[in-house]
């Protein structure tokens, strides 16, 4: 099993659900309905240490997307996912694996310790939500498949369904929605498989029924809607990379010393702080780096942007 890691934000750092629900019933996008074999609601478990981080309403983390399957509008992901079909969900495994296999959700996520993780969460575009999360660590589901000696890397897969996602007939990105981590990162207890939004059914918009989260790389690298993981030997394509390698690297840890080519990364724009808000310093790492600077030893992360 993975290591435990310690949270250091809590319920105070983020609206309470009464609030939040009498602000938007839960019906945004559809994604909060129960399907057959999703993780039931009400099973996770805060944990201590707080911040004083802006919090951020379930309002703001589901309407505010990157997810450009549903188009490239930030509204876009909330008023087009409810066509995508989360139940049944298969999550293919296979690779360097003991026990590959196309894998029904409830049989991937039977037997996980399901957490409530309160992250941090920094885009690349340089705006930022604190969010809370629902979820297991990824190292616990890599433990269950067994992963074999030859492994280096994890690749991920995001759905691709044109009948159901509208922005795929747009040639933004080669389809479908790729990314991968290095095995380490992969089994670092900050690293989760998250199937909630403050202790409810991922939304669709944000990557419903399952997804990643990176909390230290930007999120593009928070790959969303998983239907493939494979263990390799080699660095796996990512769609960013692919797209453009001289503006995102493979790493993509979030780095206020190392610009996007296009613009600065040394401040974040807090969601919720309305548009005069007052920019705020990024953090190495986005706040995790006495967690996570040792995976990069010796590396000059200026060339492994």
């Amino acid at each position: 099993m993975a290591g435990r890691w310690k949270n250091d934000l809590t319920r105070a750092d983020v609206t309470p659900k009464s609030l939040f629900l009498n602000r938007r019933q839960i019906m945004t996008g559809g994604g909060m309905m129960l399907g057959a074999g999703l993780l039931a609601p009400g099973l996770a478990r805060a944990q201590g240490y707080s911040t004083d981080e802006t919090p951020n309403s379930f309002e703001e983390i589901s309407t505010y997307n990157n997810y450009y399957e549903f188009g490239t509008g930030k509204s876009d992901p909330a008023e087009n996912a409810d066509t995508l079909t989360i139940d049944p969900w298969t999550v293919k495994v296979d690779g360097l694996v003991d026990k590959p296999g196309d894998y029904s959700l409830a049989d991937l996520t039977d037997g996980m310790t399901e957490e409530e993780r309160i992250y941090r969460f920094r885009c690349v575009e340089a705006w930022s939500m604190v969010i809370p999360w629902r979820g297991f660590e990824l190292a616990d589901l890599l433990d269950k498949v067994g992963v074999q000696s030859g492994a280096k890397y994890v690749a991920f897969e995001t759905a691709l369904r044109p009948d159901e996602m509208p922005g795929v007939r747009f040639p933004v990105l080669d389809w479908p929605y790729r990314e991968g981590l290095r095995l380490d990162e992969a089994r670092h207890p900050l690293t989760i498989m998250a199937t909630g939004i403050y202790d409810e059914p991922m939304p669709k918009q944000n990557g419903a029924p399952i997804r990643l989260v990176v909390p230290w790389k930007y999120g593009f690298k928070s790959i969303k809607s998983i239907v493939r993981i494979s263990l390799v030997d080699e660095m796996p394509p990512t769609s960013w990379n692919i797209a453009n390698p001289r503006e995102y690297g493979f790493y993509s840890n979030v780095n206020p010393q190392v610009d996007h080519p296009r613009w600065s990364q040394a401040t974040e724009r807090p969601i919720g702080g309305g548009i005069f808000a007052k920019r705020k310093e990024t953090q190495m790492f986005n706040g995790y780096e006495q967690d996570v600077a040792s995976l990069y030893e010796g590396m000059d992360l200026s060339e492994n942007f």
